[in-house]
């Protein structure tokens, strides 16, 4: 696992270097991480999470699991490193905190998706041992409150590894 992360992370930033350059000849109202193309921001997550939807919809499943495990991998590093900015600017400027904590929000978004799109895929496959485990962690990570937690939990119904469904996502009943 460890391995795959490094190379997503050599992966992100090669394609960075490729297609920005260098980024210390960059004039200063360039910012290179923040570009939607080749950043490492939750634009180059969507960007794996698009390649991986083009993949499955031309029948490439394996490439679809490496760019989904990418945007994934990409996105938990994003969580991790806004997380801690937040933490140590709190107190201190309360503008980053709360900037970081937007960010970190958009990348655990982000993170919900890219386990969704590869808890289908292994349920495509036939695998669904293996997309529960994914499927735990998007209602763990978004809570059966938000739609993509709803959405977890319900294909988990759906697989047969919970009985209960969750009724808290309904309107109430008129009376």
């Amino acid at each position: 696992m460890r391995y795959r992360l490094s190379l997503a992370v050599s992966a992100l930033f090669a394609s960075l270097a490729i297609s920005t350059g260098s980024a210390f000849a960059q004039s200063s109202s360039e910012k290179a991480l923040a570009s939607s193309g080749a950043g490492f921001n939750t634009a180059s997550v969507q960007a794996l999470l698009n390649s991986g939807d083009a993949a499955v919809a031309a029948g490439n499943l394996s490439e679809a699991r490496e760019d989904y495990d990418n945007a994934r991998d990409a996105s938990k590093q994003l969580l991790a490193f806004y997380r801690d900015l937040s933490g140590a600017f709190r107190g201190l400027d309360a503008r980053i905190p709360r900037e970081m904590d937007l960010k970190g929000r958009q990348a655990l978004l982000m993170l919900a998706q890219a386990d969704l799109r590869l808890a289908a895929l292994f349920r495509q496959q036939n695998q669904p041992e293996v997309a529960v485990p994914v499927l735990v962690e998007v209602v763990r990570l978004m809570t059966p409150s938000k739609p993509e937690g709803q959405k977890a939990y319900q294909s988990l119904l759906e697989l047969g590894f919970v009985e209960t469904p969750y009724a808290g996502a309904k309107a109430p009943a008129p009376n």
